[in-house]
């Protein structure tokens, strides 16, 4: 199984517009980052998770030329709002393309690309299957098995998974017990780390480095970071 990071920035992707800090304008390749999104592959099965506005071209990026499955951690923009282009892969493979979420997202998604699902038959519009999941449901794709659980971004649920020794935990500020059973004899743990200060519905870089000396995961790799991080050459050897 190849996991793929396609972006690992927060919600206005880095650089942000008009910023002028140092990281945004920096030339360290390493300072960009897109939305967050995680493309998951075996030599059967290809699955993507979240298609935020970035998601056309983080398909472009890795030269992707086919995908099984779209998982969805929730509704917010930057996660849901590239969803439309999954329509090339419809062209592409001539079937529908199946969509996981939250019975939450899932309905959010109706609503907010309703002229997808207005039975219109408008010729060129996504064929998109949704399949609303419960807390805890398994999901098989193709060769994959999915974990799926809840964790908390501040107020709101969002759908974090476990697909076999590998764990993606986005947009997060808790780690309800129940989510725990799902984290253990990890070997890749991904997880929200957004900058230094406290904030209502994301981990703290302090706090996600806490989070992930308990998990223990024999690598852990942090995303969804913000400007406010910090450069990627003076964190990263910190």
């Amino acid at each position: 199984m190849k996991l793929t990071l396609l972006g690992t920035g927060t919600s206005q992707g880095i650089p942000v517009i008009g910023c002028q800090c140092e990281v945004c304008t920096s030339r360290d390749a390493r300072d960009k980052r897109l939305r967050c999104s995680l493309l998951i592959e075996t030599e059967t099965t290809c699955v993507v998770i979240d298609t935020g506005p970035d998601f056309r071209q983080q398909m472009l990026n890795p030269d992707v030329r086919r995908l099984d499955a779209v998982i969805l951690t929730h509704e917010h923009n930057d996660h849901i709002a590239g969803l439309d282009d999954v329509r090339s892969f419809n062209f592409l493979q001539q079937k529908p393309m199946p969509v996981f979420g939250l019975h939450r997202t899932i309905e959010a998604v109706a609503r907010r690309f309703d002229y997808i699902f207005d039975g219109s038959g408008y010729p060129g519009l996504p064929q998109i299957q949704l399949h609303g999941l419960d807390d805890e449901d398994e999901v098989r794709i193709g060769d994959l098995m999915f974990n799926t659980f809840t964790i908390m971004h501040g107020k709101m649920p969002v759908l974090a998974l476990r697909v076999r020794d590998a764990a993606y935990l986005t947009d997060t500020n808790h780690i309800p017990e129940a989510a725990k059973k799902y984290l253990y004899d990890l070997d890749h743990l991904i997880l929200d780390a957004l900058h230094h200060k406290e904030h209502y519905s994301h981990f703290t870089l302090e706090q996600a480095i806490d989070a992930a000396t308990t998990i223990n995961a024999e690598q852990t790799t942090f995303i969804h970071m913000s400007h406010w991080m910090g450069k990627h050459e003076v964190i990263n050897t910190q």
